[in-house]
């Protein structure tokens, strides 16, 4: 479900802060710590609501986001409740950790971290640094665990995964997780500019679309 309404930005010790003008308890029916995504303008970022009391919430803004908008000003916001708890970051998707414009492969030092090294080539980072960021280790990741990783990181994305069941014929994006089903497991692996990178098996210059069972966007 997402909550969309205009409101100003309000300045506060960290940034800025947006008043939620409806009772989150009530609406979102969430109390204590509700994680959320938002959309400002055409910036999104990942944060935790702030409590302010009885169900009253504010969305917080960082001063590295707030760089782009004006103390006082109304703009539309939306967001929508996630399912775990956001990790505090200085990246959006105005400010982000890089523009991908093309990828590094990253091959894992054995199997089961797929995932981590997925997110480890869209950002540019260390595989160690996504598994911090990600707090999972083998066999672990999930696409949400992914997902978590890039808002993170302040890698815009789609917000729906597209299911192909190996079907032929299907034209990718130009940036993307895929998602293979090898036995008991998933795969991950980044699709960019017409090559697969594989955590495994490298740059793969023809990706054979009848292994993908699905994939997710990345805007690029």
């Amino acid at each position: 479900m997402k909550y969309s309404f205009v409101s100003a930005i309000d300045k506060s010790e960290n940034g800025g802060i947006i008043k939620i003008p409806f009772n989150v308890w009530e609406i979102c029916k969430k109390e204590g710590d509700v994680p959320v995504k938002v959309k400002l303008g055409e910036s999104v970022f990942v944060c935790n609501l702030i409590p302010e009391g009885n169900g009253v919430y504010s969305i917080p803004v960082s001063a590295e986001t707030l760089k782009t908008f004006k103390i006082g000003e109304e703009y539309p916001i939306t967001f929508r409740v996630t399912q775990s708890s956001a990790q505090e970051s200085p990246y959006s998707t105005s400010n982000p950790i890089r523009k991908i414009d093309g990828i590094d492969v990253v091959i894992q030092p054995h199997d089961g971290l797929c995932g981590q090294s997925c997110v480890a080539m869209l950002a540019g980072i260390t595989l160690d640094d996504a598994i911090n960021v990600m707090h999972c280790g083998e066999w672990q990741a999930t696409m949400d665990k992914i997902i978590n990783a890039l808002n993170y990181f302040g890698i815009d994305h789609s917000e729906e995964i597209i299911y192909t069941n190996g079907r032929e014929g299907v034209t990718l994006p130009k940036c993307c997780v895929i998602l293979e089903k090898m036995g008991r497991y998933s795969h991950y692996l980044v699709y960019f500019d017409g090559v697969g990178y594989d955590s495994n098996l490298g740059r793969i210059e023809h990706y054979d679309i009848t292994k993908m069972k699905g994939y997710m966007e990345v805007y690029v």
